[in-house]
């Protein structure tokens, strides 16, 4: 395809949605991550949340329930940027899921030390029945060495809208907690 044609094709009025499409989602993680840089921002890293199913149901949901841990991870990070307050860093670990069920505690704490973070977020979710979810998230200020937040929360259902209205709360929780100077 010739720049002539391509050009044509981006100024022409079929071709603006799917430029809109990759430009405005791009826009705002541009925008995020400007707001993530603000000066005196607490840099913080969010670790993987382990899952546990005590169910007993007889599908096998665990992809889906990955899916939905890996989302509800993913909101309480987007919204700790969002929010100017806190500088979201990048959590390195040697395993594919970076828990403190798959790495321990100590390691975790270790990984978030070398990210240079000032806090780190963990936690799990546990599946009792078809209906109750149990949340556990922790925030321990790691240069202090001090837990700064244990909150154990539920929610009712296992569906996607259930696991964002937790990360909702959860995030609107991290946002009210401000660690000492």
């Amino acid at each position: 395809m010739g720049r002539r044609r391509f050009v044509k094709l981006v100024s022409g009025r079929v071709a603006s949605w799917p430029v809109l499409l990759f430009a405005v989602p791009a826009l705002l993680l541009f925008t995020v991550r400007l707001l993530a840089d603000a000066p005196g921002a607490i840099p913080v890293v969010v670790a993987d949340f382990d899952y546990h199913d005590t169910s007993g149901e007889v599908a096998d949901q665990r992809a889906e329930h990955t899916a939905r841990v890996q989302v509800f991870v993913g909101m309480l990070r987007e919204r700790l940027a969002e929010q100017g307050k806190y500088k979201v860093l990048q959590l390195d670990c040697d395993k594919v899921t970076c828990s403190a069920g798959s790495i321990g505690a100590d390691d975790l704490v270790s990984a978030a030390v070398k990210a240079d973070a000032r806090l780190l977020v963990y936690g799990g979710i546990h599946k009792m029945s078809t209906l109750i979810q149990w949340g556990s998230v922790q925030v321990v200020d790691v240069q202090r060495k001090e837990l700064l937040l244990n909150r154990l929360f539920s929610f009712r259902g296992d569906t996607d809208e259930a696991f964002r209205r937790a990360a909702n709360f959860i995030g609107q929780t991290l946002h009210d907690l401000t660690p000492k100077s």
